[in-house]
C-alpha cells in the first residue's frame, strides 16, 4: 500500500505543475496586455486570482480564511506571511481582496511561462547583492506612494530545516512599513507544510487555513533598530501563535 500512495503522491505533485502553467499559457496573451502598464495591474491581480483559484481547487486544496481583524481593503498594507510552500503564493492572492505586489527572489524569473509574468509584475530581489536589495526597495517605496499593497515573506525564503516552524526575519518589510506609516498585516498559513511542502515524497489535499491577525500599528514610529525589532518580533509573534506543528 505504501507503494501505491507515493505514486498518487508523485502524479498529484507533477499534477500541481500542470495546474499552475497551463492556466498561464492560455491567460498569456491577457497577462502580456495587463502587465504593459502599471496602471493596468489591477487587471493582472484579477487574472492571478483566477489562476490561484483553479490551482488551489485544481489540487483539490480547501481555502479557509479567518479574518481576525477588519481591514478597509482600499488601503495599503504589508502583507506578511510565513513561508513553508509554493501554494503560499496562491493562498496569499486568495486572502487579499485588493490588488498587491510581491517581492521575491530572482531565482524565480527562470521559470518556464511562470518567470515571464513573475518577472513582470513583482518586484525582484537578489537577497545576496546590495545593489539588488536596494534597487527592490526603492521600487516597493514607488509602489507604496501609488496606493499599491506590498507582499513579503520575512523569512526570505523557505527553511531548509523542515522543522523550523518560523525562520529568523529580514528587516525589509518592517523598514518599509516604518517608513510609509503602513499597518503590518500578520498571516499565518497552517497547513502550507503539511499539505504541500518542498520535495515530492509528502503532501495530500484537504483544507488549507489562513488566520489573518490584528493589525500592527506603525503610525507615529520612528525608523530606528528598536522599532524595527519590535515589529519583527510582534509579527512572529503574531505568526507563530497558530502554527501547531
Amino acid at each position: 500500500m505504501k507503494w501505491i500512495k507515493k505514486v498518487f503522491i508523485v502524479v498529484w505533485r507533477i499534477w500541481f505543475y500542470i495546474l499552475v502553467i497551463t492556466p498561464l499559457i492560455i491567460l498569456l496573451p491577457f497577462l502580456l496586455i495587463t502587465t504593459s502598464k502599471e496602471k493596468w495591474y489591477p487587471g493582472t491581480f484579477f487574472l492571478g486570482k483566477v489562476w490561484a483559484y483553479l490551482v488551489l481547487y485544481g489540487m483539490g486544496f480547501f481555502p479557509k480564511v479567518t479574518y481576525k481583524t477588519n481591514l478597509e481593503w482600499t488601503k495599503s498594507y504589508m502583507l506578511t506571511a510565513n513561508h513553508t510552500s509554493m501554494v503560499d503564493i496562491m493562498m496569499m492572492i486568495y486572502v487579499s481582496k485588493t490588488p498587491f505586489v510581491f517581492i521575491g527572489k530572482r531565482e524565480l524569473a527562470k521559470l518556464p511561462v511562470f518567470g515571464l509574468i513573475y518577472r513582470r509584475s513583482c518586484i525582484l530581489v537578489d537577497r545576496g547583492n546590495a545593489k539588488s536589495r536596494k534597487k527592490a526597495f526603492e521600487e516597493a517605496q514607488r509602489r507604496l506612494k501609488n496606493g499599491v499593497s506590498i507582499c513579503i515573506f520575512p523569512e526570505g525564503g523557505v527553511p531548509d530545516d523542515i522543522h523550523v516552524k518560523l525562520d529568523q526575519f529580514k528587516e525589509g518589510a518592517f523598514r518599509l512599513s516604518i517608513e510609509h506609516q503602513i499597518p503590518i498585516v500578520p498571516i499565518s498559513f497552517p497547513d502550507s507544510k503539511k499539505r504541500f511542502r518542498y520535495g515530492f515524497d509528502s503532501g495530500s489535499p484537504g483544507v488549507l487555513r489562513a488566520v489573518v491577525h490584528p493589525l500592527i500599528h506603525t503610525k507615529g514610529l520612528e525608523l530606528n533598530l528598536q522599532n524595527r525589532r519590535f515589529l519583527k518580533q510582534k509579527t512572529a509573534e503574531a505568526i507563530q501563535s497558530e502554527l501547531y506543528w
